[in-house]
């Protein structure tokens, strides 16, 4: 399983894409400048940033994904852009301390874009027609347990950052709510966390390759900010489950499990071959073949799946950011030039190449739709590209490799 809070299906958007052949006579900006200028166009405060912020109808609009603003709020901190990355991580604790339901530690999976007024934050939502109701997405205002990690992430890229111990607070938070996630039954590691409305969530018990390596990289660094060593085996155990993950046969890792959390999910992706490498000490020298995987490449980048069909932006960005750390600058020179290619006139960055980028998989929410990635303007693919000009490993916040 991976993270679908990026991925919808295009009957559901009902947006208007972007030109893949748009070109601007001027310079375009760099990363940093480009999301801080996204920064400054809000008002003032805590606030969460469209993930999609060209779309005007359905699930994506204006919706902020918790993954893409804390990847963001990371790479503003790589920028030297602490005070704006504050403001996505005083909105993250905002939403920790004011859920319309839930006090136990938990955050959403997606929040409205915009400032962060009083009471309850708000969650995104859109008039559906056929319904004749307004509703809201189902992944939407589930917790996936990756996405809690990358906010921990996020809150203690802030902690080091400015000293300020609401976020080394809010982090130690979140990680004891993923704590019920923990697996005991081999592969170990834990399970996805929760999807659709309170007061009762479906419960994901798939196990995720991504997501128990975004956890080895969160609660490694919340041992780190709080000397409490008890969250070492915490990441212990998820790395132990990226491990089982391996394949010898292929030379990958497996996406993680099926449903049952124990059956490996053989499907190849992408960020679930670049991540362990980012996040795991000498993992990057243990596997080798993962790095920056043949069968993945597309054109002069990489798609997300073996299902191919267009450059993934936002994964060919991490690809290069792994292959800098890695002292193999002229490949990922390559590849930034191609994630530059996927420029649009104002600066931002399409999700894909392509009019649609298949993943392989199907949506949680509509098991009759694909998973795709579209040419429309992304947070994420701005905020990993800033991360790889910068030289930044937003797992381990260093510039080097774990």
């Amino acid at each position: 399983m991976t993270r679908a809070a990026l991925i919808v299906a295009m009957a559901a958007i009902g947006v208007q894409l972007l030109g893949a052949g748009q070109a601007s006579a001027a310079p375009l900006p760099t990363a940093c400048t480009h999301l801080s200028s996204a920064m400054a166009s809000q008002h003032a405060g805590p606030v969460f940033l469209a993930s999609y912020p060209t779309v005007k109808s359905g699930p994506l609009q204006g919706a902020a994904f918790l993954y893409d603003n804390a990847v963001a709020a990371i790479a503003l901190v790589a920028c030297d852009r602490t005070k704006n990355a504050a403001r996505i991580g005083d909105a993250i604790l905002a939403a920790l301390d004011r859920d319309r339901y839930w006090h136990d530690g938990r955050l959403r999976n997606g929040y409205l874009a915009g400032p962060v007024g009083p009471g309850p934050v708000k969650l995104a939502g859109w008039w559906d027609a056929k319904q004749n109701m307004w509703v809201e997405d189902r992944y939407q205002v589930g917790s996936d347990t990756g996405n809690m990690a990358w906010v921990m992430l996020a809150l203690l890229a802030l902690d080091r950052a400015t000293g300020d111990r609401r976020y080394r607070g809010g982090a130690a938070r979140i990680g004891g709510w993923v704590l019920q996630w923990r697996s005991e039954s081999p592969p170990g590691g834990f399970a996805g966390g929760t999807f659709a409305h309170e007061p009762a969530p479906i419960v994901q018990t798939w196990k995720s390759t991504e997501h128990n390596t975004d956890l080895v990289a969160a609660f490694t660094a919340l041992a780190q900010a709080t000397g409490d060593k008890a969250w070492l085996a915490q990441a212990g155990a998820a790395r132990d489950f990226v491990h089982a993950m391996w394949r010898p046969d292929c030379g990958c890792f497996a996406v993680g499990t099926g449903l049952e959390g124990k059956t490996p999910n053989l499907t190849l992706a992408l960020d679930a071959q670049i991540w362990p490498l980012l996040a795991i000490p000498g993992a990057a020298a243990r596997y080798p073949a993962a790095m920056a995987p043949d069968r993945l490449r597309d054109g002069k980048g990489f798609a997300y799946s073996e299902a191919k069909e267009g450059l993934w932006t936002e994964g060919t960005a991490q690809v290069a950011l792994l292959l800098k750390l890695s002292g193999r600058t002229k490949e990922a020179g390559s590849l930034m030039t191609a994630v530059e290619t996927m420029r649009a006139p104002d600066g931002s960055y399409f999700a894909a190449s392509t009019r649609e980028l298949p993943t392989g998989f199907m949506l949680d929410t509509d098991p009759t739709q694909p998973r795709q990635y579209f040419h429309i303007a992304h947070l994420a693919p701005a905020a990993w590209a800033a991360l790889a000009e910068r030289r930044y490993n937003p797992f381990t916040g260093t510039k080097a490799l774990p």
